[in-house]
């Protein structure tokens, strides 16, 4: 009995990493087109879609949330980023996504962190978590930045360091200036920082 449950367990386990890696599998490269998304609704109680966004000559894209202590340390500086380019002929646009599924990450919530902080930049919820599964985000914060084509330049962490006094490199402001010079930034890829997304388990 003790090796059946054994034998049980382990292929629990290979089943689980197997479809762990047909998720990952679906994750678009750098230089790929963007997901799209479509009435996802924020905290201003409007349905958002990607293609809202058509003037923008550059998108970043943060998969973030209330409960993660990581993402609420970045809050401060996304709304930096935010306000940095507020007023840039380029329009770049920062767009934030909630995916995680526990209450405290509810839309309800979202409205109350979005208020506590006076986010100015578009906060919306991803109830059914398509559009992270999609993207192959893992992290929250994780971010991507797309170019006027909408294509992937860059994804990972904001910068290079969770404490703000330390960072040195701004990853996402050396991709937002080779989008808008119509380039790719020299660094593409970086390994995010953070709380992994709470996906609801999925019935096979």
């Amino acid at each position: 009995m003790l090796r059946m449950s054994s034998t049980i367990g382990m292929l629990f386990i290979l089943s689980a990493h197997q479809a762990a890696a047909q998720e990952k599998s679906k994750a678009p490269e750098i230089g790929d087109v963007a997901p799209t998304w479509n009435d996802l609704v924020g905290t201003d109680d409007k349905k958002h879609s990607l293609k809202d966004l058509a003037d923008a000559g550059v998108i970043v894209v943060a998969f973030t949330c209330n409960s993660c202590p990581y993402a609420v340390d970045y809050e401060d500086r996304m709304i930096a980023l935010q306000q940095k380019y507020a007023d840039n002929k380029g329009g770049v646009e920062l767009v934030a996504i909630n995916s995680n599924a526990v209450a405290a990450d509810s839309l309800d919530k979202m409205k109350q962190r979005s208020a506590e902080k006076h986010f100015k930049f578009l906060y919306i919820r991803d109830e059914s978590q398509e559009v992270a599964r999609a993207y192959g985000a893992i992290y929250t914060p994780e971010f991507y930045v797309l170019n006027k084509e909408r294509r992937i330049i860059y994804r990972g962490a904001m910068d290079d360091s969770t404490d703000a006094s330390k960072v040195t490199v701004s990853y996402i402001d050396l991709a937002i200036a080779a989008a808008m010079a119509g380039k790719m930034p020299q660094v593409t890829k970086t390994g995010a920082r953070g709380c992994t997304i709470r996906f609801s388990r999925r019935r096979r």
